[in-house]
């Protein structure tokens, strides 16, 4: 690792947790359990069966809320950990943070009265899952089992990891028009505590979709073009 990132194998691991919680979510999807004691990140990470160089890429990436494209950033990570990880994070969307937003703004919304805007807020919530869903299924389907191709030393004169980064949206963006819709148009009640939290929820998921695709678009991309240019020369 560049001697400038912030956290460093020999680190603690406790340490990394609390100075950004936000690390807790890149751990579960990278298979760390808690109850680490007061191991290192190397000595968790060797346990635990996780590369620890990909481990403090990602870590470092999130942590200093880097945005620029980085070329040598894929010399730094292993490519089958890293899409691990990104699987990880696909099934947590969608089988875990998008189902439990949908089920509190139900409880949050009054589904009894009338309202357009309550159907509109839903209906607009379903359609924005149902995309990042064909996102990230494509990226399931199509790129990771291209990538795994390229492991394996199988290229595909088809296609190539710059085609996808071409056409890699940012999913996070519409999420930025549903909490302008509950912020701004959605009946005053008189108790709020759970439109709130909701909200927050919500201002917590487009975060980390964009924290997602940013680590897709400056780790991963550079990885795997790495590998493409080796199997080339």
């Amino acid at each position: 690792m560049n001697e400038q990132h912030k956290y460093r194998a020999t680190d603690k691991m406790s340490d990394l947790i609390c100075d950004n919680y936000s690390l807790l979510m890149m751990m579960s999807r990278f298979g760390l359990s808690l109850g680490f004691g007061d191991k290192t990140v190397r000595e968790v990470c060797e346990a635990q069966g996780v590369d620890c160089r990909t481990f403090l890429a990602v870590a470092n990436f999130i942590g200093e809320e880097q945005c620029s494209y980085d070329e040598t950033a894929g010399e730094e990570v292993s490519v089958t950990a890293l899409m691990n990880y990104l699987k990880q994070a696909h099934t947590y969307f969608l089988d875990f943070n998008l189902p439990a937003i949908r089920r509190k703004l139900l409880e949050a919304l009054d589904c009894s009265e009338s309202e357009g805007v309550v159907f509109l807020i839903l209906k607009f919530y379903d359609e924005y899952v149902k995309e990042v869903r064909r996102h990230m299924e494509y990226e399931n389907q199509a790129v990771f089992t291209y990538v795994e191709g390229l492991l394996q030393g199988r290229p595909d004169d088809g296609y190539d990891i710059a085609t996808f980064a071409s056409k890699h949206n940012q999913i996070e963006a519409k999420l930025k028009e549903l909490k302008n819709i509950l912020i701004k148009y959605y009946p005053e009640k008189e108790n709020n505590h759970l439109l709130n939290a909701v909200l927050f929820d919500i201002f917590n998921c487009e975060q980390d979709l964009a924290s997602h695709c940013a680590v897709e678009d400056n780790l991963f991309v550079p990885a795997v073009a790495r590998i493409e240019r080796g199997l080339k020369s």
